[in-house]
């Protein structure tokens, strides 16, 4: 007997501030845009003064399943566009705190690629810590929504590597969206097990970061 649970909905905020010049950021949105249940927000392309319309972005945060942050890491953290969107867009008592249920049962991924190799991302490396080490305000952020934590989604030495290892990276990218499959019952548990008292939410969100290691030169990656 087919199922008739519904297709889940995906959302990807995109930001990136020179996509033409990317070459895997570029390939990776591209890819996922040809998704039928994807919806890509490019932050830059939208607001290019910085000006983010909260309404809208809420709207389409509600609206989704399946919550992807894109973007190439900059020092060792978010594109500036999106720290605005974080600050602006995740309110108190609606993203999180008393009455603030909107993310309710959704999922949040963080898909990475890194300028430098994996060996630099080690005590001994370039970075002088694991690359796990760099992820904790995303995992905060999720968590104190209410969100469900997934698996990041990591590419390292986006400069080094092949076009043909480019294009499996976004073939697994693909493969990961397409194959995404909605358990709200699962995200609510989860997130009332980790959430604190005064949330009352219990949300996931999907976060695809593609990650030039911490420095400004790297973006175009």
């Amino acid at each position: 007997m087919p199922s008739t649970a519904p297709t889940p909905r995906i959302l990807i905020i995109f930001a990136h501030s020179m996509p033409h010049a990317s070459r895997v950021n570029r390939a990776l949105i591209q890819a996922a845009r040809r998704l039928p249940n994807v919806v890509v927000q490019d932050l830059y392309e939208c607001y290019p003064d910085f000006h983010v319309d909260v309404a809208r972005e809420q709207a389409l945060l509600a609206a989704a399943d399946l919550v992807v942050l894109q973007h190439p890491l900059q020092w060792y953290s978010m594109p500036a566009l999106l720290k605005e969107w974080v600050d602006v867009v995740l309110e108190a008592g609606w993203a999180y705190g008393e009455g603030g249920t909107a993310l309710l049962g959704k999922d949040f991924l963080l898909a990475v690629t890194t300028g430098s190799m994996a060996d630099a991302y080690h005590d001994a490396g370039l970075h002088q810590w694991p690359f796990a080490a760099f992820l904790p305000a995303y995992r905060q952020t999720a968590q104190l929504c209410g969100m469900r934590w997934c698996e990041p989604f990591i590419l390292h030495g986006a400069r080094q590597i092949t076009n043909e290892e480019v294009e499996a990276h976004v073939t697994h990218y693909v493969e990961r969206l397409s194959h995404y499959s909605h358990d709200p019952g699962a995200g609510s548990a989860s997130a009332s097990a980790s959430a604190s008292a005064s949330t009352s939410a219990s949300a996931s969100a999907i976060v695809a970061a593609s990650v030039d290691d911490g420095y400004a030169p790297d973006v175009p990656r």
